[in-house]
């Protein structure tokens, strides 16, 4: 290692720098003489090289402004570019924004819609509750009776049309007729009797229309009778509707106190008949009743007491099942015995229920007559009152003109002046309005104020009366004098 460090380096010397000599140009002749050559090159070296470096700087310089202007205006078209950018990106931004402005409103009806619909189902929802609680309410009231009375109204036949003169006759005679012509046909058996009613007298017809009179009497009072019993039972619905409207109302609220009340109660079962009699047991429940309590001793679940029973009636034989199957057949007879006694008495218990709606139906029609009297008298009231309307209307409109007219209340004398001076005073006014002012002007009158047309009124009155007397008096002497 000290060997090498010990070594001498040879660093290399820089070599000098050589101008190159400058290109010799072509001397005149006349400068070749009269110079002398070296002096001659020297000179036009030193030229040539000025020359050549002037012309260097003006390449430079022009090359510079070149540059310089294409920068420039490099430049300006990179600023107007980027001032478009700028403008398309403004433009841009505002479309972005409008598109953002849009898109919120629409998020935000979006949001109202969903929190509309929200509360619609949440109305819904609790709608649906209600109706699933109205769907418990079962009502007790007696539609039956006014659907049976419906019913039966209908299946009732209207009362016949009595038959005419002629069809009376016409039965009478069919048969001499049809044995006097055994082959006619129907329509020549009437063309006969219609020829031959023709040739009657009427001595022959009177007792057919006697019969036909007494028959048409009767027919039209049943109709009478038919037509009141329906407007009875009519006017019965609507009464009976309003009551039934009412007692459902009431229920009704006394059922959504229930509910509000005892909402986590379970449903009610239907209750079973208590009298109706029990189905008798089949011969293997038989056996399995006599063997339950050997196998419970035993200490047997209820399922391995059914599997035990089970296996034990398939492998018995039949004179083993014989005994159990005669107990399940009398108690079948016992049963049906006991079946027949309850169907009896449910039929007796329905013929009371029938013959009870029927009584029910009888009160039901009396009181609809009731009802239907009442109605009638009052629109005979109703009616009478009209006629006695018209007859005073008629007895007005026939007053003699030379009567003397009632004159004015004193209100009414006061109405009159103050009318006119409410006109004068307000031109233009409603009627309405001037006769509210005219009621509230006599209404703040005094005593003393009012007096004066109270007196004003009872002159009018006195000379009234003294006017009726003259007339009453002339009009006595003028029939008079026409008898």
């Amino acid at each position: 290692m000290a060997a090498v460090a010990e070594m001498p380096i040879a660093i290399p010397a820089k070599k000098p720098r050589s101008r190159k000599p400058l290109k010799q140009k072509n001397a005149s002749p006349s400068e070749a003489a009269d110079v002398p050559l070296p002096v001659a090159v020297e000179e036009s070296a030193g030229k040539e090289n000025h020359g050549s470096l002037s012309q260097k700087k003006s390449k430079r310089g022009a090359s510079k402004a070149k540059k310089q202007t294409e920068e420039s205006s490099s430049f300006e078209k990179e600023l107007q570019e980027m001032q478009d950018r700028l403008q398309r990106l403004k433009i841009e931004k505002e479309q972005t924004e409008e598109l953002l402005k849009a898109r919120e409103e629409m998020l935000k009806q979006k949001e109202e819609e969903l929190q509309v619909r929200g509360k619609e189902q949440e109305k819904l929802q609790l709608e649906l509750k209600k109706l699933q609680k109205i769907k418990e309410f079962k009502p007790t009231l007696n539609f039956p009776i006014l659907k049976t009375l419906g019913e039966k109204e209908k299946e009732k036949k209207g009362t016949k049309r009595p038959a005419a003169p002629y069809l009376l006759w016409c039965k009478d005679q069919w048969n001499e007729v049809k044995k006097a012509n055994p082959d006619a046909e129907f329509k020549e058996i009437t063309n006969q009797l219609g020829a031959k009613w023709k040739t009657l007298t009427p001595e022959d017809k009177k007792p057919y229309e006697e019969k036909y009179q007494a028959e048409k009497e009767e027919y039209l009072k049943a109709v009478g009778n038919e037509k009141r019993e329906r407007e009875a039972m009519r006017l019965l619905e609507e009464e009976h509707k309003q009551k039934t409207a009412m007692e459902l109302l009431q229920q009704f609220i006394h059922f959504q106190q229930e509910t509000t009340a005892n909402e986590n109660n379970k449903k009610k079962k239907k209750e079973k008949d208590p009298l109706k009699p029990k189905q008798p047991l089949s011969a293997f429940f038989v056996f399995t009743n006599e063997r339950r309590a050997a196998l419970l001793a035993e200490n047997k679940n209820v399922k391995e007491v059914a599997k035990i029973t089970g296996e034990e009636w398939k492998n018995m034989t039949d004179d083993q099942k014989a005994p159990y199957e005669e107990i399940a057949a009398k108690n079948k007879e016992q049963y049906g015995q006991e079946m027949e006694v309850y169907r009896k008495m449910k039929e007796e218990e329905a013929a009371s229920h029938k013959k009870e709606e029927e009584e029910m139906i009888k009160l039901k029609k009396q009181e609809a007559m009731q009802l239907l009297k009442k109605k009638e008298k009052t629109e005979n009231l109703i009616k009478k009152t009209k006629e006695n309307q018209r007859k005073k209307q008629k007895e007005e409109k026939n007053v003699d003109p030379n009567r003397p007219k009632k004159p004015a209340s004193s209100f009414l004398l006061f109405s009159k002046e103050e009318r006119k001076r409410i006109v004068e005073e307000k031109p233009g006014t409603n009627n309405t309005t001037v006769n509210a002012l005219i009621s509230l002007k006599w209404k703040e009158l005094s005593e003393e104020e009012k007096q004066v047309w109270n007196s004003k009124a009872a002159e009018a009155m006195e000379a009234y009366k003294k006017e009726l007397e003259e007339y009453n008096k002339s009009a006595v002497e003028y029939q008079n004098s026409k008898k």
